[in-house]
């Protein structure tokens, strides 16, 4: 007989990215909106932390709308991880959008619509609608199963109860199906959907907590319902006006959003779907939630988007936006006019501007630690300082890279902690931009194209012009 083979079991490692910043957890602010010094991943900036604290209980009241704040400051100070952190107290219920004002250039759409879509994305609609549902704690399930030989659909019935009353319900199969899905059982308090059929299991009633001497940690016990078993109950869906424009500006507009491939909405549609959402607003059934549009690197915004932002920001239905720079005095994307951090001076002026210091050598030394255990990577306090020392004298984010490849060389010479020669080494091999370039004014002349040789180049012709 031949022998079975198993099939070896391998534990299959799970793989997490490490973004720049995945250690961000919040504004690290206590609840009179004071910074902390460090806390949820948040180190240093105290006064441009505590000013996005203040825009943010502004946002969460809904006192304001159709504001811009500009966050400026020298590269590697912060500015986008004061941007994550906005974004991850304002909660999932508040729309944030993201993007990079260079990605306005290489869509396939027009610069205008494509902010307009980013605009659109940030603003929320919570629409309220009642239903009708059936609640109560499941007593008993009985499902008929016919002989396998007789083509019938299954049966059954099912008794539900609250604290003052109790019904028995038949059952079809579509129901059948639908309770197996979710695995109730006598016992378990559901409520049912009588629109759609959809079953939600709520939890284990406290009368049947003794049933089983073990629990698993996800279950959840409540109290048998009270009152009708039949109740209304208010529903609450939070979708964006972009999402509404999207399924409305065509037929098959609902997988649209699935794909991404949303093209041009025609301002007719989402005239129309304003002017509903407005209705809904008078009528009770709807609430409109402006969020928070962030761009990146606004100085590449060109003067036509300057144009269209100022325009934009005047509309009732705009949300706060956000953008960010780490230019000085430079040219207006467009025009040959120079303008404080590239932005035209009619929009500068509707900005709350926040400014970023560069950080401390304490501050880096804590930055160093955090990213350090985001990056599961153990090292000596004399790695630390040197690290410190690195990212004070080059930039932060070339002594942040350099964790994880000094914890590349600690595995290869079989080291458990990352020492001083991991990190010299990995110094020798990768250059900051201050060797890099002082490298290159060395050796320019063996490169290509180089100003040097141009130069020299030019030179060669004159001489021959001349003979």
């Amino acid at each position: 007989m031949a022998e079975l083979k198993l099939s070896e079991s391998r534990d299959l490692t799970r793989i997490e990215r490490i973004g720049a910043h995945s250690h961000i957890r919040g504004l690290g602010l206590d609840t009179s909106l004071e910074p902390r010094d460090v806390s949820e991943g948040m180190v240093g900036q105290t006064q441009a932390r505590k000013a996005a604290g203040v825009i943010l209980q502004m946002i969460k009241d809904g006192k304001i709308a159709g504001r811009a704040i500009l966050l400026a400051g020298q590269p590697g100070t912060g500015k986008t991880a004061i941007a994550m952190g906005m974004a991850k107290s304002l909660g999932l219920e508040t729309p944030f959008s993201m993007l990079s004002a260079s990605e306005i250039f290489s869509l396939e759409m027009s610069k205008t619509e494509a902010l307009m879509q980013a605009f659109r994305k940030s603003i929320g609609v919570r629409i309220k609608e009642e239903t009708e549902v059936i609640e109560g704690e499941v007593v008993e399930i009985q499902i008929d199963r016919p002989a396998a030989s007789v083509a019938a659909s299954k049966t059954g019935k099912m008794t539900l109860k609250t604290t003052d009353m109790e019904t028995v319900y038949d059952l079809g199969t579509k129901m059948i199906e639908a309770l197996g899905k979710e695995k109730v059982q006598s016992g378990d308090v559901i409520a049912i959907d009588k629109a759609s059929g959809k079953i939600t299991k709520l939890g284990r009633s406290f009368s049947r907590s003794r049933d089983y001497d073990a629990m698993g940690p996800q279950t959840k016990f409540v109290q048998c319902p009270d009152g009708e078993l039949q109740k209304r109950k208010e529903v609450v869906h939070c979708v964006t006006l972009h999402e509404i424009d999207v399924i409305n500006s065509r037929t098959q507009g609902f997988l649209a959003l699935f794909t991404g491939d949303t093209g041009e909405i025609r301002a007719e549609v989402r005239e129309q779907i304003d002017t509903k959402v407005a209705e809904w607003r008078e009528e009770g059934k709807a609430e409109i939630v402006p969020g928070v549009l962030f761009i990146d690197e606004v100085h590449m915004l060109d003067i036509e988007c300057f144009s269209f932002l100022n325009r934009a920001l005047e509309n009732e239905m705009a949300p706060i936006l956000v953008v960010a720079t780490n230019r000085g005095i430079t040219a207006i994307r467009g025009t040959n006019y120079k303008s404080p951090h590239g932005i035209p001076i009619d929009l500068l002026d509707r900005l709350l501007i926040i400014t970023t210091q560069p950080y401390s050598a304490d501050e880096i030394r804590k930055i160093l630690d955090i990213r350090s255990q985001e990056e599961d990577v153990e090292m000596s306090e004399d790695a630390k300082q040197l690290l410190t020392k690195i990212g004070h004298e080059t930039s932060l984010r070339y002594a942040i890279h350099l964790i994880t490849a000094a914890a590349l060389n600690c595995q290869k010479r079989k080291g458990k902690v990352v020492e001083v020669q991991d990190i010299t080494r990995v110094y020798n091999l990768f250059l900051d931009v201050r060797r890099s370039t002082q490298y290159l004014m060395e050796y320019q002349k063996e490169y290509m194209f180089n100003e040097a040789s141009m130069v020299d180049g030019r030179e060669d012709d004159d001489d021959t012009m001349h003979d």
